[in-house]
């Protein structure tokens, strides 16, 4: 995705590695930087994707016991390479709120910039910090001047941003108009982590350089589409941020409609970062809008509650006990154009379910005829291609045959691809790292661009307000901790003579 023409070793192709960076990390210290930043660096470090003058300038209060923090973070595979990774850190101690820690921050890069037999690098600033800081630092960062790009071929200054981007419609809106006020678009790199997964990647290519799938991808062979993002754990430690947030704004408005729109996308003209967010966007904008009385109907919203053992969601620290916080929510979409006219989308993410369970299944129609005596047609499932997101990326597709045996007996079977199986091949880039990679290139491809954001929550603050206003019309429904979600969820599919597909353990 980053070079047209990369180089290849037997089945793997190689990445290409960005010019000198620095990369600047607000909330080194927290727990995503612990858990998913440094170690995802450390693989880009090891794979050597890092120039030799990259260093990474940590962001944090204090830098007291951080190093050994990081080192445990990493794999131990090697003492020697995690200390030279460990030497690309450096400190930048204080305040982020407070204006004067800016001016020691441009302290720095300058002196790093005017090293010996070194040239200006190139600036990535990673915001993991709380949603409502990211507008500040991005002030802050201009007024110290450390956003400024001199034009073509001269070092950039890229901003990195987590979700969620605003909480409802007003504030994304509002969000966005003050990151503009500093930043052009091609700065901005608002981050899915879900979109730098292997199987997410592939969809497009999946579709489009395999002629036996396009032509079959729409109304008139595609029965439904189902797209769940399932966990097996509860809030944990984010529930402050879960009371503020709720599944709705954590998972559909990002996640769930970037897998949608890749999903149902048409062929872009070429496959580069603006043609396919283009193509996504028209697939949001297509998005059927419900009026209150159709999303009562159509989408479902619960709450876990103590089962199999586990505590329910009220019941978790930090949790108000009377909370009307959504840990799940399921909904019946359908894109109004000529490809997929009258097919549903099913979509549903939940916390505390059976399992741990992400992908996109594609369910074709059955067959309208049976030759295959006495076995009618309506007894022959549809073709099922699914994509598996997590825990184990790769792709199943079942389909009807013969089972072995003498007498003609007809029955699913399934057709395996994980990429683990290519692990004795090649190392498998995690999700981040092929993002901060991307970023680090300025391929912005599997990033969220802003109008996107914008008709994701155009799609789904009326729900949000209705859910606010008129809650009898969408009841918070309870379901067991550890089970497949609730009754009505299960419902929305049921009558319509589907079902959801197992969270299997």
């Amino acid at each position: 995705m980053t070079d047209n023409n990369p180089e290849w070793i037997g089945d793997f192709c190689l990445e290409t590695a960005p010019s000198p960076a620095v990369i600047i990390l607000f909330g080194a210290g927290g727990d995503l930087a612990c858990r998913k930043l440094f170690p995802s660096l450390y693989q880009l470090f090891r794979a050597k994707l890092l120039h030799r003058d990259f260093q990474i300038a940590c962001c944090l209060r204090s830098a007291e016991g951080f190093r050994e923090k990081v080192r445990a973070a990493l794999p131990e595979n090697g003492p020697d390479l995690r200390e030279a990774f460990l030497d690309l850190l450096v400190p930048v101690c204080g305040n982020y709120r407070q204006a004067g820690f800016f001016s020691d921050l441009r302290n720095y890069l300058q002196e790093l910039d005017r090293r010996p037999g070194s040239c200006r690098c190139n600036r990535l600033f990673y915001l993991a910090v709380p949603p409502d800081a990211c507008a500040g630092v991005v002030a802050s960062l201009h007024a110290a001047g450390l956003l400024e790009e001199s034009g073509p071929g001269s070092p950039w200054s890229h901003v990195v941003l987590e979700k969620p981007f605003g909480k409802d419609l007003v504030s994304s809106l509002e969000l966005d108009k003050r990151l503009h006020q500093y930043l052009r678009e091609e700065q901005i790199f608002r981050i899915d982590h879900y979109l730098g997964k292997e199987t997410v990647q592939n969809i497009a290519m999946l579709r489009f350089a395999n002629s036996i799938f396009e032509p079959l991808w729409n109304r008139h062979y595609i029965d439904h589409i189902q797209i769940t993002m399932a966990e097996d754990l509860g809030v944990e430690h984010r529930a402050g941020y879960y009371e503020e947030s709720g599944l709705l704004r954590d998972m559909f408005q990002n996640h769930m409609l970037a897998m949608l729109s890749l999903a149902a996308m048409e062929m872009p003209e070429t496959f580069s970062a603006d043609a396919v967010r283009e193509e996504q966007r028209k697939v949001i904008d297509a998005i059927r809008r419900y009026t209150p009385e159709d999303w009562s109907a159509n989408i479902v919203r619960a709450q876990y509650a103590a089962g199999n053992g586990m505590a329910g969601y009220r019941e978790e620290p930090g949790v108000a006990r009377d909370s009307m916080t959504e840990t799940y929510a399921a909904a019946r979409l359908f894109i109004d154009n000529d490809r997929w006219q009258g097919v549903p989308f099913y979509i549903r993410s939940g916390k505390r379910l059976a399992a741990r369970q992400s992908e996109i299944a594609i369910v074709f129609k059955q067959i309208t005829h049976s030759v295959f005596a006495p076995v009618r047609a309506e007894d022959i499932a549809g073709d099922t291609l699914v994509m598996h997101v997590q825990p184990e990326e790769g792709m199943d597709l079942t389909i009807q045959a013969k089972h072995p045996g003498p007498r003609l007996c007809m029955g699913p079977m399934t057709l395996h691809f994980h990429y683990s199986e290519l692990a004795k091949k090649t190392e498998v880039t995690e999700a981040y790292a092929r993002l901060l990679l991307d970023a680090m290139l300025g391929d912005s491809t599997l990033f969220m661009r802003s109008d996107l954001i914008t008709s994701g929550w155009e799609l789904f603050t009326p729900v949000l307000q209705i859910w606010a206003k008129e809650p009898e019309r969408i009841p918070l429904r309870f379901y067991p901790a550890g089970s497949d979600g609730p009754a009505e969820g299960a419902a929305l599919l049921f009558r319509d003579n589907r079902e959801w597909r197992r969270l299997e353990p």
